[in-house]
């Protein structure tokens, strides 16, 4: 009986306890140095990412939204540890991989895939369509040697991709069956979240439907995460379940699709999405033009960084950053004016 009883001990303590959440990014920093001494010690940095956190169900697309340069990519790109992680912390699929090794990172690298923004330069010119998306399975031994063949067509005719492309070279395809292809290379190692980095931003507009209707089948069919990076709001509201808005950076808010862009909080998100046109001709736009330029993020300005930006600066912007609050049910924005906390400590001054 002790015996029996210890067994059952062990096998419920190997047990991970599962999460809900798929993905789950704590206060994640990436710094470039742009300066170093003579020894090498770098003296400036440019913080491309600083202190982002979100986390993201199973089976959801969580849209990353904001200017070029703020840090959209490198945060996919730390996520994915393709850049080392300057601070923070990254859980995926329930485990800790901001310190792993390169050597322990191989085995997540099948499960966490990035399907790139330029389909014409993401893939290798000198090699056949099959070979291209054959490589990683063989590298990962996904199927058996003598399988691999019958798995690319099998993944290809899932992406739309004709049996007799598998021999022809990237050069012989337009721009939207060439992200198809990269949709099938990304695929094709059976992942869980999938990075997508402006994947239709290089398309045309009726290419950019197909593309975004095959990404939503593939979810529905396979179960995929999607991470989607873009700065097309349009195509952002169709596909995503959540969306993040970013500056500088910075993470500025942070809720449901249906609820931004209801009811955008914060005064960035509210001038990013009011360029969004609007289909019907009567209806009169309220553009929001932002006076200045974005600032370096070598060299950001002191309290919020979008201050310098912003119509409704206050006093309190130019020197305290904002807390980072839910302002209503799962919906978080960084910005004083909804800070409860800064009217609180006003009134008890």
């Amino acid at each position: 009986m002790e015996e029996i009883k210890t067994e059952v001990i062990e096998q419920e303590t190997e047990k991970k306890p599962s999460s809900e959440y798929i993905l789950e990014v704590e206060n994640l920093k990436k710094y470039f140095a742009i300066e170093t001494t003579l020894f090498g010690r770098p003296t400036k940095f440019l913080r491309a990412v600083d202190d982002v956190s979100f986390k993201v169900k199973a089976g959801t697309t969580l849209g990353i939204v904001g200017e070029s340069g703020c840090g959209k990519t490198t945060l996919g790109r730390t996520i994915l540890k393709l850049h080392d992680i300057t601070g923070g912390k990254v859980v995926f699929d329930g485990n800790d991989i901001t310190d792993i090794s390169k050597s322990e990172m191989r085995k997540y690298r099948t499960q966490m895939q990035l399907v790139f923004q330029d389909p014409y330069s993401s893939l290798p010119p000198r090699m056949t369509v099959g070979n291209i998306i054959a490589e990683a399975v063989k590298v990962h031994n996904i199927v058996p040697k003598e399988k691999v063949s019958e798995h690319v067509r099998k993944v290809m005719k899932q992406c739309g991709l004709q049996p007799h492309y598998y021999d022809r070279y990237p050069h012989e395809f337009s721009g939207g069956q060439r992200q198809r292809i990269c949709i099938a290379r990304a695929l094709a190692v059976n992942p869980k979240l999938v990075i997508c980095d402006e994947p239709v931003s290089a398309l045309d507009v009726s290419i950019q439907a197909q593309i975004i209707n095959l990404l939503k089948d593939l979810q529905n069919k396979m179960g995929l995460t999607y991470l989607f990076i873009s700065h097309d709001l349009s195509v952002v509201k169709y596909i995503t379940d959540d969306i993040l808005v970013m500056y500088l950076g910075n993470t500025m808010e942070l809720g449901k699709t249906a609820d931004i862009f209801a009811k955008p909080l914060h005064p960035y998100t509210q001038a990013l999405f009011s360029a969004v046109p609007a289909p019907d001709p009567d209806v009169k736009m309220n553009r929001i033009m932002l006076t200045g330029d974005i600032p370096s993020p070598a060299n950001p300005p002191s309290g919020c960084k979008f201050h310098t930006r912003c119509s409704k600066c206050m006093e309190i912007c130019k020197s305290v950053q904002p807390r980072y609050v839910e302002a209503e049910p799962n919906h978080f924005v960084a910005c004083h004016l909804y800070d409860k906390s800064q009217g609180e400590n006003k009134e008890n001054g």
